[in-house]
C-alpha cells in the first residue's frame, strides 16, 4: 500500500483491498477531495495570469478580510463536494454555519480551511488547504452543528494540500502519514514520501517573535532558552522558522522536525488562542500524532479537546516529541505555582 511510485489512485483501492481499515466509500472521497485540490493548485499557479489575487472586498466569520483565492477555493470546495454521495455535511472555516449537502445522508463529515495562509497569496509565498473527516452521527434526525463538535481524537481522515514549488498532499487515515506530489504531466498524485515520521530531537522552532509581550510565562521561558544557545539550559543552539501558514509550518516539521508554537496571548483575553480548533488544529493534530510528534495546548493533548463552537480558536504547539514536552513541562510548572 505504501510503495513508493504508486499512485493516489491505486494507493487508495490498495488501502480498501487490503484490509487495512480504510472503507472504500472514505476511500472514494478522499479522492474526490483530492481532485477539488488538484483544481486549487492550477487556480493557484496562475495567479494574476486569471486574475485571482487581491482583496475580495468581503469579511469572513472571522472578521478577517478575504482574498478572491479565499472565496474561489471555499467554493471550489462546496460546488464540487456537495454532489458527493459520501457527505452529509461540511463546514468551512469561511463561512457561519454548516452546510448540509445530501438528503440520502453520506456516512461524513468534512470540515476545511480552504485556503490557510492566504496573507501569502500576493507575495507568492505557499499556501494550502487542510481537511478533517468525522463520521456523520446515525443517530441524529437532522444535521447540526452539534454534530460536528467532537473532539480531534474522533477524526477518521487528516490531510492538507500544500501549494508550494511542487503540489503536495500529505493524508493520514489513523494508519501512519504519507506524502504524495501532483505529477502535473500526467495530473496524478505520486506516492513520494512514505512513513512520514517527526524526528523526536530538533533545534529549530517557529513562532511569531512580534507577538512575545503578550506571551505567558511558560512560553516565555521556553524561547529565551532557545535565544540563549549552547551557553543557556538547553546547551544547544537554536534556529527558528516563521512563513505565517500553518500548512508551510508544519510540513517542515513533518520533512525535518521542529516545534510550531501558536500559543495563547492576552492581547484577547476572551479568545483563548489564535488558531481555529476544528479547521486547522485538530486535523494537524492528528497528522502529527500520527508521524510520532506531539500536539499540546500547554495543557492538555489537542486531540482530547472538547469544542463547544464550531470557530472556536485555541493555543498550539506542537512537532518533535522532546521540545513539546519541555514546553508542556513549563506550563505544567506554572499551573501548579498557580494552584500553591
Amino acid at each position: 500500500m505504501r510503495d513508493q511510485g504508486t499512485s493516489l489512485t491505486q494507493y487508495l483501492s490498495d488501502g480498501v483491498r487490503q484490509g487495512s481499515g480504510l472503507e472504500a466509500d472514505l476511500a472514494t472521497l478522499i479522492g474526490e477531495i483530492a481532485a477539488v485540490c488538484k483544481t486549487l493548485s492550477y487556480a493557484i499557479r496562475a495567479g494574476g495570469l486569471e486574475g485571482v489575487l487581491g482583496t475580495a472586498g468581503t469579511e469572513n466569520v472571522q472578521g478577517e478580510t478575504q482574498q478572491k483565492l479565499d472565496v474561489f477555493a471555499n467554493e471550489a470546495m462546496l460546488h464540487s463536494l456537495e454532489r458527493s454521495e459520501h457527505l452529509a455535511g461540511m463546514a468551512s472555516e469561511e463561512m457561519t454555519d454548516i452546510y448540509p449537502v445530501s438528503a440520502a445522508r453520506g456516512r461524513y463529515l468534512l470540515i476545511f480551511d480552504p485556503l490557510d495562509g492566504s496573507s501569502n497569496i500576493d507575495v507568492n509565498v505557499s499556501v494550502g488547504t487542510i481537511f478533517s473527516v468525522l463520521r456523520t452521527p446515525t443517530a441524529a434526525a437532522e444535521l447540526s452543528v452539534k454534530d460536528f463538535l467532537r473532539p480531534g481524537r474522533e477524526q477518521v481522515c487528516a490531510g492538507y494540500a500544500l501549494y508550494g514549488p511542487s503540489t503536495m498532499l500529505v493524508l493520514t487515515t489513523g494508519n501512519g502519514v504519507d506524502a504524495f506530489t501532483l505529477d502535473p504531466r500526467v495530473g496524478e498524485y505520486i506516492l513520494t514520501h512514505p512513513r512520514r515520521q517527526i524526528p523526536a530531537d530538533t533545534r529549530e522552532f517557529a513562532i511569531n517573535m512580534s507577538n512575545q509581550r503578550f506571551w505567558d510565562p511558560p512560553v516565555l521561558r521556553y524561547i529565551r532558552e532557545c535565544l540563549e544557545g549552547r551557553q543557556g539550559p538547553r546547551g544547544k543552539d537554536f534556529n527558528m522558522r516563521w512563513v505565517a501558514s500553518m500548512v508551510a509550518e508544519v510540513h517542515r516539521v513533518l520533512s525535518r522536525g521542529g516545534v510550531f508554537m501558536y500559543p495563547y496571548d492576552c492581547r484577547e483575553p476572551k479568545r483563548p488562542g489564535r488558531l481555529r480548533l476544528m479547521y486547522e488544529a485538530n486535523p494537524m493534530a492528528m497528522i502529527v500524532e500520527q508521524a510520532g510528534g506531539v500536539a499540546s495546548t500547554g495543557y492538555e493533548r489537542m486531540l482530547d479537546v472538547q469544542p463547544t463552537d464550531l470557530h472556536q480558536r485555541i493555543p498550539v504547539i506542537l512537532g518533535s516529541r522532546s521540545e513539546v514536552v519541555q514546553v508542556t513541562s513549563y506550563h505544567a510548572e506554572t499551573a501548579a505555582e498557580v494552584a500553591r
